[in-house]
């Protein structure tokens, strides 16, 4: 049994993705709220890695460099988190250039299906928030909904107009899993299955999922996070249990006020599995 005493969030989001805060404000927000191991993981992207690295290190943090790359599995959208890459590796900074390329088409396409559900200008409103123009994301779009007032909150958007197969989805065809897995295995890294809990498979769909990952090389899955429901930390830790998988944790902070939870807020994760941080601990 593993005594649990470190705080521990390994998935969180700044400016350089879809997160509102900058790489350094994150970073701050982490210690300060008392995390002693962080990663930040960036939607396809690497660029606020040295920022984050840099501000963790002053203090006093563990920092762990990680990254959320997109996947397509199955018809829908994947999320398969890298941690402990090395980002400044060629493969990995090209292959996740190539995942960007196609973000912005599809985010004109978004503004135009929203367009023809009455909500004119969505296009125009997400850049409102976008840092980094080539990761224009759902969640930009769902920021302006909400403050738009279509919707009482993100989660509301995604359920009504941007999750997958819904009235404005777009589908993107992002990185195989296969793919996912080897370039963070390349780089040096751990490929970790982010937030399963938020996924429309069926048990037979999951099944497949979990085994064709393991196979690859994949090695964890995330239990207890911001995107899982209480209920859903001991389901996922029964899939680590059963598949041999190690376990992560992260907040999936995205911006103060959104989301479960805070970054370094998590309840404690299950002592008897093995974690995905034992071996980074000095």
């Amino acid at each position: 049994m593993r005594n649990q005493t470190l705080n521990v969030d390994l998935h969180c989001h700044s400016t350089a993705s879809d997160g509102l805060l900058p790489p350094k404000e994150v970073a701050q927000r982490a210690a300060a709220n008392g995390v002693q191991l962080w990663a930040l993981t960036d939607h396809d992207e690497l660029s606020g890695l040295e920022e984050a690295r840099a501000e963790a290190t002053r203090l006093g943090m563990q920092f762990i460099p990680g990254v959320e790359i997109s996947v397509t599995w199955a018809g829908r959208t994947v999320h398969i988190v890298g941690l402990n890459v090395d980002d400044h590796q060629t493969q990995l900074n090209d292959e996740l250039a190539y995942i960007r390329s196609g973000r912005e088409q599809r985010a004109q396409e978004i503004g135009q299906k929203l367009g023809g559900l009455g909500i004119p200008n969505a296009y125009e409103g997400a850049l409102r928030y976008v840092s980094n123009p080539s990761l224009i994301s759902r969640t930009h779009f769902a920021r302006f909904l909400v403050e738009e007032g279509h919707c009482a909150n993100v989660g509301e958007v995604f359920k009504r107009y941007l999750g997958d197969h819904k009235a404005a989805y777009v589908p993107m065809q992002w990185a195989t899993l296969a793919q996912s897995v080897n370039w963070i295995r390349e780089a040096g890294g751990k490929a970790i299955i982010a937030h399963p809990g938020r996924y429309e498979f069926t048990p037979v769909q999951f099944g497949a999922l979990f085994d064709e990952f393991k196979a690859l090389g994949g090695v964890g899955i995330e239990v207890v996070t911001g995107s899982h429901r209480a209920d859903q930390y001991a389901e996922y830790a029964q899939v680590a249990r059963h598949y041999g998988f190690e376990i992560s944790c992260g907040s999936d902070f995205h911006a103060p006020g959104e989301g479960r939870l805070d970054l370094g807020k998590l309840p404690p994760s299950p002592t008897d599995l093995p974690t995905v941080w034992d071996e980074w601990l000095g």
